[in-house]
């Protein structure tokens, strides 16, 4: 197992490399003034694009320039923003929140989709299995932000059982924006363990479990359901980084202080400092989740083995 996650971490070097290089050419070396806007309606005076063009490396070449950015994240130092604000310090007060709005919305995909799928691939073709495809059918179809403002709308300001903003960002106040960053991965996670779930149930050590007298809850919980769940853990593992990065629309709708209204707000200020921090922090997180994934695998799965 040890040679094997360090033969997984050297495989994550070149992949954060060339990530974080692309993401730094596409954020800096773009057509257009990267200081456009920074001085109001006039223009910038050349001293204070001078000295901004030193402060970034823009002068540099496009390689030294990424060499110089990656040298300092090493050293915890992602940068500072065009009005001299660090980095780091805007992404260590918005990154907890996204990062809780994401574990909530996890939560919730896994429980609900895993259950609905569980009981509709065991209730193949009757009225839960209906049930269950009509609804993720349901949920598919509609935009997330479509679902956030209804949800906002109907049960927020309505019937008043839901705040419709998040006053503070705890755990129990980002469970409706969690269902709603949610609900779209959680019809896919409901489908492919129905899917999972039908295609192994017809298995020979299903049958073999089976015919030994084991209960059919032991037969479903231990055999069925952990060899069913090696494709739906490779779907919620990089979804967690898809929704850090993903939830600039429902943190909008909701009013979340997160990363994603702070990435939105620099993408339109052109601060390309904030946006390279926040994405390569988000490839790192990409990164540790697939190897997380990959070790679940022998945890689910007695068959595999990482020697």
């Amino acid at each position: 197992m040890g040679r094997y996650v360090l033969r997984r971490l050297l495989q994550m070097v070149p992949v954060f490399f060339g990530a974080t290089f692309l993401i730094y050419l596409m954020v800096w070396l773009v057509p257009g003034d990267p200081f456009e806007g920074k001085c109001g309606e006039r223009e910038c005076p050349p001293q204070y694009i001078a000295m901004m063009r030193e402060k970034f490396n823009l002068d540099d070449p496009a390689w030294l320039q990424y060499l110089k950015y990656v040298g300092k994240v090493f050293q915890g130092d992602f940068g500072v923003t065009s009005s001299g604000t660090p980095v780091i310090d805007r992404i260590a007060a918005t990154f907890p929140v996204t990062l809780k709005l994401a574990l909530v919305a996890l939560l919730i995909e896994a429980v609900i989709g895993i259950t609905a799928g569980v009981v509709s691939g065991l209730r193949n073709r009757g009225f839960l299995d209906s049930l269950v495809l009509v609804s993720t059918l349901f949920l598919i179809s509609l935009p997330v932000f479509v679902t956030g403002y209804v949800v906002q709308l109907v049960f927020g300001l309505q019937l008043h059982w839901v705040s419709p903003t998040v006053n503070s960002p705890t755990f129990a106040n980002l469970i409706v924006p969690g269902f709603v960053l949610a609900s779209l991965s959680m019809a896919y996670v409901a489908r492919l363990s129905r899917a999972s779930i039908s295609e192994n149930r017809r298995a020979d050590y299903v049958r073999t479990a089976l015919a030994k007298g084991l209960p059919p809850r032991r037969v479903v919980g231990v055999h069925l359901l952990r060899n069913s769940l090696i494709p739906v853990i490779t779907f919620l593992g990089t979804d967690l980084g898809a929704f850090l990065g993903g939830a600039i629309v429902t943190e909008g709708i909701f009013n979340v202080p997160g990363v994603g209204g702070l990435v939105f707000r620099s993408i339109l200020t052109k601060d390309g400092a904030m946006v390279t921090g926040v994405v390569t922090l988000l490839v790192l997180v990409y990164l540790l989740m697939t190897l997380l994934v990959d070790l679940l695998y022998a945890v689910l799965d007695p068959r595999i083995r990482y020697d």
